[in-house]
């Protein structure tokens, strides 16, 4: 069966397909002033960067210290050997990982439509190969977004963050052994936080289950780390899925005028995902062990880059692992994809901890992203700047609330110091200082800038067409954006050309030059998921959202992983309660294999649940055990076929199963974004009650 991640791999065939079948008819005037379309550019209707914006990137990269290349001599520190190809089949047959696409980022040249601050460190994200860290520790990189690092223990090795895909950890295991492993086992895994990136590809170590469950085997996580785990994946798993078309670029080719980077690497691998689950957790602050005979001291870092997350030190060894706390970027403090904001003081004072316990005496600290340092002094350089980066995001965006600066200005008036500015590692490649400010204001004030007329608004579509109207009309509205488009104001272009599509979603003259303004303004960003964002709007916008059918790429693991009560909770958002008006009942559910029981309720068109109670008087009890349940859960078993093979068992009004099923809804994993930009997605036929969640997020 086909995967959401294999769909993916031909969405951008597909619409350049659909761009070429569309056609527009402009008045004469506008046809004239429309800029030409691009020769070699992906998209029959794109265009080459203006001199507005050619000459708003010399500006903005002006004052950048490319005479600091230490980042380019770290980079190569320690190389062992290439990726023997550049590219890597899927276990299904397409590209799991394909770093040909990224060669013409090598060309001894400049690009008109890339930053040149973006595209110096899409070029740093082409290392694609094995290198040693220190003797006895070594990692992979490239052929994921993030890094697999291997640490010689006593007996083996002991694997951190075995990447997103099984065929992505499983070819960088075979190069690691054929150059340094001597076919060493693996005696433990060690994932240093929540996201899906850092421990997706872990079956691709071919551990045995029957290893993992003797002990043979430790995997190590974070306290608390599968509940964090899971639960991001689930709540706004779709939401989620669907951003990240827009963050990560998934429609755009790669090429000087798409996809460039992601910041923390280049693209998410395309294979399978799994998880499995840990054996021991690190629940102490500060907590100190062996493994496989390796003395770790871990540091807890909970609520920071993840929900969960942990660094660690090897004092024997003076290295420091600082998991995906510090990288050679700004992170972020809100993520475009979506997710609770982070706390930037917290971090901050965790990136401080570390460097007063650990970072006084480290030689070499090494990340889940990026490239080791080496050296006492350049590790103190990289933990304080980054802590005062963060520090200061909060602290100066809370100085700025509270003189009254609202969530809708803050992004046009904090402004990091000059001597952040000057460091490559504190630069906007994964968060911006602009969206991180409107995050921190966020966290703590919430949504509303306190003017009441913001604070029950129109929807945009509703509000538009008064817009349009008082502009005088659509023709006029098209007049004047091209007008501020030729003088280079793109965002005073967006802002009625944005109007007028939402208020005439059809109308494709003016998605097309909104399209234009959004593509010129990506073209110009520093950020990798700015830049994408904006030229995902304008693909979007010029082709619609491309079509087909796609199927669940919910992986069975993460779905097994679910607590009970987190598959009923995730029921409660699946059900349309439009469609429960009326409905009433209580059902005891009993797994007796695990030996839990819930009482699940359906009153004011709301599922609720609880652990630990059953009621009196059920309208229904459900009898099925936890492993069992998992089949349906995974869309392997109906519900109704358990139930006629005698592996569940119910007792009372049974057709309660079938009213319920009525009220769930298949989520639509491209929902539209941009007004007027597709027809109802095709999907692959589910049970109401498989937990499709989504393919796993990475960050």
């Amino acid at each position: 069966m086909s995967t959401r991640r294999d769909f993916v791999q031909a969405l951008p065939a597909l619409g350049a397909a659909f761009a070429v079948g569309s056609s527009i008819t402009l008045n004469e005037s506008s046809a004239q002033t429309m800029p030409s379309p691009l020769s070699g550019h992906f998209h029959p209707k794109g265009k080459a960067p203006t001199s507005h914006t050619i000459a708003a990137i010399k500006r903005s990269s002006a004052n950048l210290p490319f005479a600091d290349a230490r980042d380019f001599e770290e980079l190569r520190k320690g190389f062992i050997a290439p990726m023997p190809d550049l590219v890597i089949k899927a276990d299904a047959g397409h590209d799991a990982v394909d770093m040909k696409r990224f060669q013409f980022l090598n060309e001894n040249r400049e690009f008109d439509s890339i930053h040149p601050s973006m595209l110096r460190i899409a070029r740093l994200n082409n290392n694609y190969g094995l290198y040693e860290v220190m003797p006895g520790i070594y990692q992979v990189r490239g052929v994921d977004l993030s890094d697999i690092t291997f640490v010689r223990g006593k007996t083996g090795w002991i694997v951190f963050d075995p990447l997103v895909s099984a065929e992505a950890t499983r070819a960088a295991t075979k190069l690691f052994q054929e150059k340094v492993g001597e076919g060493r086992p693996i005696k433990a895994v060690i994932y240093s936080h929540t996201h899906g990136d850092h421990w997706g590809g872990v079956r691709g170590l071919d551990l045995k289950d029957e290893d993992v469950a003797s002990g043979k085997v430790q995997i190590i996580a974070p306290v608390d780390f599968m509940e964090f785990t899971v639960a991001e994946n689930v709540f706004a798993g779709n939401a989620m899925n669907r951003r990240l078309f827009y963050q990560y670029g998934m429609l755009l080719p790669v090429s000087a005028h798409g996809f460039v980077t992601q910041g923390l690497g280049h693209k998410i691998s395309a294979g399978q995902t799994g998880l499995i689950a840990p054996t021991r957790l690190v629940s102490e602050p500060i907590e100190e062990f062996e493994v496989d005979g390796v003395r770790m001291i871990f540091q807890n870092t909970p609520n920071t880059e993840a929900p969960r997350e942990m660094n660690t030190y090897f004092p024997d060894m003076k290295a420091l692992w600082m998991a995906e706390n510090v990288s050679a970027t700004l992170h972020n403090i809100y993520t475009l994809r979506g997710a609770q904001v982070r706390d930037a003081l917290r971090w901050s004072k965790y990136l401080n901890e570390a460097l007063h316990r650990f970072g006084k005496e480290a030689e070499v600290m090494f990340t889940a992203h990026h490239w080791p340092r080496w050296g006492n002094a350049r590790i103190q350089e990289i933990l304080r700047d980054q802590r005062d980066l963060y520090a200061h995001m909060n602290n100066q965006v809370l100085h700025l609330a509270n003189q009254g600066v609202t969530i809708n200005q803050i992004h046009n008036v904090y402004r990091l110091p000059g001597s952040i500015l000057q460091k490559w590692h504190c630069r906007g490649y994964h968060g911006s200082p602009e969206h991180n400010a409107r995050g921190v204001v966020q966290r703590f004030l919430g949504f509303w800038d306190c003017n009441p007329a913001t604070l029950v608004p129109l929807s945009p579509e509703e509000s538009a067409p008064l817009y349009v109207e008082m502009m005088g009309g659509s023709a006029k509205i098209i007049a004047r954006g091209q007008e501020l488009f030729n003088e280079g104001k793109y965002l005073l272009a967006m802002e009625i050309m944005n109007k007028l599509v939402q208020a005439e979603p059809q109308n494709q003259a003016a998605k097309d030059l909104l399209a234009d303004i959004f593509e010129q303004l990506g073209y110009q960003q520093e950020n990798p998921g700015i830049r994408n964002s904006y030229l995902s709007g304008a693909y979007e916008l010029r082709s619609g959202i491309p079509q087909g059918e796609t199927a669940s790429s919910s992986s069975p693991d993460v779905i097994r992983a679910m607590s009970t009560e987190l598959f009923l909770n995730f029921l409660g958002i699946k059900m349309d309660s439009r469609k429960a008006e009326g409905l009433r009942f209580a059902i005891n559910l009993v797994t007796p294999d695990n030996g839990e029981k819930f009482l699940i309720e359906l009153e004011n068109a709301t599922l609720t649940n609880i652990a630990g109670f059953q009621a009196e008087k059920p309208d229904l009890t459900l009898t099925i055990n936890r492993s069992e349940l998992e089949l349906t859960m995974m869309g392997v078993k109906k519900l109704e076929d358990q139930l006629k093979d005698g592996t569940a068992k119910a007792v009372g009004d049974v057709s309660i199963l079938g009213k319920l099923a009525a009220t769930m809804v298949e989520f639509d994993p491209r929902f539209e974004v941009m007004p007027g930009t597709k027809a109802r997605t095709a999907k692959v036929a589910s049970d109401a009650y498989e937990a499709e969640i989504g393919a796993v997020i990475p960050e």
